[in-house]
């Protein structure tokens, strides 16, 4: 008897450590995971994705510590299939239950924006205002923002040139701030995949790059010239001769005097009284003059090795341009390409 008592208490005892042990491991897989930021996380569930993926992601952004606990609870609940698609906005300190909850009773749909390449801020912020994003004034306010210059280290007025043109998902109530702050957030991780360790490029340096890619962003066509272009303005910058960018003229006239796109670029306009103006200056305009993509970062970054001083449109329909590398040869190629007039030149 004796013996059966004792077997009993030891099997007892064995659970008891075991229930405990289990109990520990599930309060810590449930609580919410340490974070300094006590930002609000924007995650997005898309159609078709598994527990397996929205577990993984989760996890991924800091918002439960395991995966595999969660996908547990879906098990354990019969929840598997009921994780909605949608756009839901996670309040840090959540547990992995209370985020489970959330998502089972379904999310808000996102608002999908794709914002193109070489757009300034006045557009970024008028279309995020017609797609019923916060409103324009809210947006160009945020751009402007003197908290999110220093938390990004732009050295500029604004953070024009660091609003990465890509395809974004908001929630309506989303707000201006955030929004941009996803949009520069994303150009640090572009430069990251083009291989730029900008934490160790001295912000002046970084910002003369960033001003360079939004003068390419808005010459090029055929994403191969874009490193050759890119050579252009580096050999004429080094020289101190004007850059002579028509992107800047365009630049001046739409977003500093707020008037209509030029159908051409005048004789006048080249002589606008504008730091700006690289017709009129030699070296780079005071700040960007566009939002640009991976193409004409990676250019800037990582230009062509040429002795071109000059590039002309060859073939408007497809944007391919005839490269110089003296003004003989490019008034030749001018009036040959633009005018129809002479012989093509050669080299």
């Amino acid at each position: 008897m004796k013996g059966i008592v004792r077997v009993f208490f030891i099997l007892f005892s064995i659970f008891f450590v075991l229930a405990i042990g289990c109990g520990i491991v599930i309060l810590y897989c449930n609580s919410a995971p340490e974070s300094q930021d006590a930002a609000d996380i924007n995650f997005i569930i898309r159609k078709g994705e598994t527990l397996l993926q929205i577990s993984q992601n989760l996890e991924k952004e800091g918002l439960i510590r395991s995966a595999f606990f969660l996908r547990f609870v879906g098990k354990i609940l019969d929840t598997e299939k009921d994780f909605d698609a949608g756009y839901y906005v996670i309040k840090r300190g959540l547990t992995t239950f209370d985020i489970h909850n959330l998502i089972v009773s379904g999310g808000e749909s996102p608002v999908r924006i794709t914002i193109p390449e070489g757009w300034t801020k006045t557009k970024i912020a008028l279309h995020y205002e017609a797609n019923g994003l916060s409103t324009k004034d809210e947006i160009l306010k945020a751009i402007r923002s003197e908290e999110l210059r220093e938390k990004y280290s732009i050295p500029g007025a604004d953070c024009e040139g660091f609003l990465f043109p890509e395809t974004y998902f908001f929630s309506r109530s989303t707000s201006a701030t955030k929004i941009v702050d996803t949009m520069i957030e994303t150009f640090f991780g572009k430069l990251e995949e083009i291989g730029v360790e900008y934490q160790v490029v001295p912000a002046n340096k970084l910002y003369a790059k960033v001003i360079m890619a939004s003068i390419i962003e808005r010459e090029y066509r055929l994403p191969e010239e874009a490193p050759i272009i890119a050579s252009v303005f580096y050999n004429r910058d080094r020289r101190s001769v004007g850059l002579e960018s028509c992107a800047t003229i365009e630049y001046i006239i739409t977003e500093i005097y707020g008037q209509p796109h030029p159908e051409y670029i005048t004789l006048d306009m080249k002589e606008i009284d504008s730091p700006y103006n690289t017709y009129k200056w030699h070296g780079l305009p005071p700040g960007p003059v566009s939002n640009p993509g991976l193409v004409a970062l990676r250019a800037a970054f990582y230009p062509a090795k040429t002795d071109y001083w000059y590039f002309c449109v060859k073939d408007p329909s497809t944007g391919e341009h005839y490269f110089s590398e003296d003004l003989e040869e490019h008034n030749a190629a001018k009036w040959y390409y633009l005018k129809k007039y002479g012989s093509p030149p050669g080299r």
